[in-house]
């Protein structure tokens, strides 16, 4: 039974909850493994066909909780090697969230600090509330962000502005990261983000989830392959694909003027 996460799943949209509330979400080491666990288990669900993850409590997250990290990784720090296994242990966690084959959307409040961002980095899409205040907090702590977020952020927000947010690791806004694109939608209120949330996500679930899945899929192969492998890659995949019950179904839809329905 998980500690720290709440997983509710309803209409194909599996609600992830972050429920540390009383520590702002603050991510401890056997947090870090339930969200591994976690998004693993999601990406084999089903029932699943995208997943939202939010949170309990005042903050999103503030980030690493740094009491505990030091009494576990205090003799681990000691050692080189240890150390260097400990931290690839704890990615794992956050290329979880990127490999789930599901899309990922994040609704964020409150804070969203350090490990906050290396979580968001790995998401497919960001929405927030408008008092959401975001840092990649690292740089401050005298500390190199070694979860994602100088791998994954770039490429969504373009290297500008993450050089300057990582350089100085100062605090930044929900309209300062619409402004960049690293979340696509500010919600008045916590309502309001869930609604949001709510609806981009039905709006996904909807879709034949082979095809978003395999959409996911060259996302990533383009992203870290370039243009030219990218486009091979989809070439194979549709080969490989066609035809499909979802692509039968979605024509027949479409002669008959009514809506699809994908995994009858």
């Amino acid at each position: 039974m998980s500690k720290y996460i709440e997983i509710e799943t309803k209409d194909h949209i599996a609600w992830l909850t972050l429920n540390r509330p009383d520590k702002g979400n603050a991510i401890s080491p056997d947090f870090f493994e339930e969200i591994r666990e976690s998004f693993e288990n999601l990406s084999k669900d089903t029932a699943a066909r995208v997943v939202v993850i939010k949170a309990n409590g005042k903050h999103f997250t503030t980030g690493l909780d740094l009491i505990e990290a030091t009494n576990i990784f205090g003799k681990a720090m000691q050692d080189r090697d240890t150390f260097r296994d400990a931290i690839i242990a704890l990615q794992e966690s956050m290329n979880a969230i990127e490999r789930c084959k599901k899309p990922v959307i994040a609704a964020v409040h409150g804070m969203c600090i350090g490990a906050g961002i290396d979580m968001l980095s790995a998401c497919d899409i960001r929405i927030a509330e408008k008092k959401t205040i975001f840092s990649i907090r690292e740089t401050k702590m005298a500390i190199v962000a070694d979860l994602g977020t100088l791998q994954r952020l770039p490429h969504i927000i373009g290297h500008g502005w993450f050089n300057e947010l990582v350089y100085t690791g100062r605090d930044f806004t929900a309209a300062h990261a619409e402004k960049i694109g690293f979340i696509t939608h500010i919600c008045d209120n916590m309502t309001k983000l869930t609604a949001k949330a709510t609806e981009i996500a039905t709006e996904i679930a909807e879709n034949s989830p082979l095809t978003v899945q395999n959409v996911k899929e060259v996302i990533r192969y383009s992203r870290d392959n370039g243009v030219y492998p990218g486009m091979d890659f989809v070439s194979q995949k549709n080969a490989a694909l066609m035809p499909s019950d979802d692509l039968q179904e979605a024509m027949t839809a479409f002669m008959e003027r009514r809506k699809p329905v994908f995994g009858k």
